[in-house]
């Protein structure tokens, strides 16, 4: 597999700031791009054309390579195949549902035990007395809908994460299409699944081109029932959820390492990736990122606050620096 670094650039330029007391006491560095409606590149920084592993941010593409590949879903289901789901019980009794339905189990899935990704959940499932396991994983969304597809084609079940496989060789192919460029390297996501590197320009590209299809494609239907059914791609905490249920239209998905992606309902789109990974930046850049697109929502606000804490009480923040 090629090696590809970012952190063979230039030193990136700081996304956010950590400030204590009045102390800026650290930095998050990364690359961010804004598209405009038209689909040029509006604003960047950093390095958006240098590929990255987007992470969950690639799970439209897996849903519409799915859905290409002949599984017929839709609402919920749909959603939940797109999902990097909290756990909660409402998204672990549809996977259920959906392995159920194709003959599947649980134990079908390859996922790595987990606990919910919601620390909330991950709390009360731990009190319960439960274990950490495949189902809980939160993309087992995802793996319930590629096993099923599988099932539907006669296709080997016990290779499905296989990048070799012809599910996944048709993943590459929906995401270089959506992104406009070709795929740069092949890895391993944390969930097993084989992942896809492209720039940030290329995912920003692919999340408008998925809110910009013609209905009834397989790119418009992901994004139509992401953006119907919010919290089963995410959960009732998240930020994705909060922003595609208060923002009509749009389309958000964040990834792991601190990757996120949104695209509004006219084509206005944004990507960007703390260089570091760290997720506690990704609220108020991605607040940052919005205000630039011009949406005006208290969701954004909501998005961006990221307070430190010395002891009980409120002391700095952590703020977008651009």
């Amino acid at each position: 597999m090629t090696s590809i670094s970012p952190a063979a650039s230039p030193t990136l330029p700081v996304l956010a700031e950590v400030v204590r007391s009045g102390f800026t006491e650290g930095h998050h560095r990364g690359s961010l791009v804004v598209l405009a409606a038209d689909g040029r590149v509006e604003y960047a920084l950093g390095d958006p054309a240098a590929p990255v592993f987007p992470r969950s941010s690639n799970k439209p593409m897996q849903a519409a390579a799915i859905l290409r590949a002949g599984l017929d879903l839709s609402g919920e289901r749909l959603a939940l195949a797109a999902a990097s789901h909290s756990g909660e019980d409402f998204h672990l009794d549809l996977v259920r549902t959906m392995l159920a339905e194709h003959g599947l189990k649980p134990d079908d899935l390859q996922t790595p035990p987990d606990l919910p990704l919601d620390p909330v959940e991950a709390e009360a499932y731990l009190a319960a007395g439960r274990v950490r396991e495949p189902l809980t994983m939160n993309c087992s969304g995802k793996h319930a809908a590629m096993l099923a597809v599988c099932v539907q084609n006669g296709w080997d079940t016990s290779t499905y994460l296989d990048p070799a496989h012809p599910l996944q060789q048709l993943v590459g192919q929906v995401v270089a299409e959506a992104a406009g460029e070709p795929v740069a390297a092949v890895g391993t996501d944390g969930c097993g699944a084989p992942l896809m590197a492209i720039g940030l320009v290329g995912l920003a590209r692919a999340f408008r081109t998925f809110v910009l299809a013609e209905p009834g494609t397989a790119e418009r239907r992901v994004a139509d029932a992401m953006r119907a059914h919010p919290e089963f791609v995410a959960g009732t905490r998240r930020p994705d959820t909060w922003l595609m249920r208060e923002v009509p239209g749009t389309l958000s998905k964040m990834g792991a390492e601190a990757v996120q992606a949104v695209a509004l309902a006219d084509g206005r789109a944004l990507a960007f990736k703390i260089d570091d990974g760290s997720t506690r930046a990704l609220g108020p850049v991605l607040a940052r990122a919005l205000d630039m697109l011009g949406v005006d929502a208290p969701v954004v606000s909501r998005i961006g606050r990221a307070p430190l804490l010395g002891g009980a009480a409120e002391v700095g923040e952590i703020r977008a620096a651009f």
